[in-house]
């Protein structure tokens, strides 16, 4: 297995197309396939499969894949460093699910860290991609939550996925609201006093099953329902619908103001005993940089914000 081997995967997987790899890499195309195949024959897996929207790589080929992404852009920095005396920066990103206390986080780390040696990246998006930039490799760490419901589920998912997943604090469930919302003064919040407010979820685009939800209890069957796909729209619905969703209780003024608030959601049969336990994926076995340990501390600031 080469160097060379691992760049001409990668074309294939980012083109989606032998021919469009073959003519980005300057080569050709029965070069490029037969340099694939013999990849396949020494690592023993199946990389790709030809379909009809294309080439798309094989499950066994996606974690192949993450490695290689890892090894080319570490041979990019020596290659860099040493050989063309470059003082090249080194990356950190990190995915998350639509927390606000993450973001924050990420922005103290990079306020601490400074911008001279590492070049950053932050993902606010859906539950599955979280889990994908992990597996490939974008993404460091990815920041998400896992409760009664969701845990085997996506626990089997972080298995399958070569991801490991840990806890870093426990948090109860918050109806989260402006401040001007008729409950707003309440000191808890059912279910039931709901019913007249549209509840507002983050969409999952085709990943969208109750176990991949950001809002715990995500199968209850709400009379009114809206979903969205970024953190400002809910904040829009949230004043001008008198909008809620259910959250971990963790309030970040500093990025959504001081107009919103969250009042514990009573119990009850509909909403029994909730926990939601935030914590980090990675790569099985890999160590966290030094920007992401950084980060991870800032996380862990949290722990006693309810």
């Amino acid at each position: 297995m080469t160097l060379t081997q691992m760049k001409y995967a990668i074309a294939v997987a980012d083109t989606g197309s032998m021919n469009e790899a073959a003519r980005s890499l300057f080569i050709a195309q029965p070069s490029l396939s037969a340099s694939i195949r013999e990849l396949e024959q020494e690592i023993g897996i199946e990389l790709f499969k030809r379909t009809s929207r294309g080439v798309l790589a094989t499950p066994e080929g996606e974690e192949f894949l993450g490695y290689a992404r890892q090894v080319t852009e570490q041979y990019r920095l020596l290659e860099s460093r040493y050989i063309e005396k470059k003082n090249i920066r080194r990356k950190f990103s990190v995915s998350m699910q639509h927390y606000s206390f993450a973001v924050h986080a990420f922005v103290e780390m990079v306020r601490q860290f400074g911008m001279e040696e590492y070049e950053f990246e932050v993902h606010e998006t859906r539950t599955w991609e979280v889990m994908e930039n992990v597996k490939d490799g974008r993404s460091e760490i990815g920041i998400l939550y896992l409760n009664d419901f969701n845990r085997k589920v996506l626990t089997k998912l972080f298995k399958e996925n070569g991801l490991e997943f840990h806890p870093l604090f426990d948090c109860g469930i918050y109806v989260y609201i402006w401040k001007g919302h008729p409950l707003a003064e309440c000191p808890s919040i059912g279910l039931k006093e709901l019913e007249g407010y549209p509840c507002l979820a983050f969409d999952q685009g085709k990943y969208n099953s109750f176990y991949f939800a950001e809002e715990v209890l995500s199968t209850y069957e709400y009379k009114q329902l809206i979903r969205a796909n970024d953190r400002a729209t809910m904040l829009n619905l949230m004043r001008g619908l008198n909008g809620y969703t259910l959250c971990s209780g963790i309030i970040c003024e500093e990025l959504n103001g001081s107009d919103y608030c969250a009042v514990p959601l009573k119990r009850g049969k509909a909403s029994p005993e909730e926990t939601m336990t935030i914590g980090y994926i990675c790569r099985r076995g890999s160590a966290v940089s030094v920007p992401g340990q950084r980060y991870l501390e800032e996380i862990g600031k949290y722990r006693t914000v309810q």
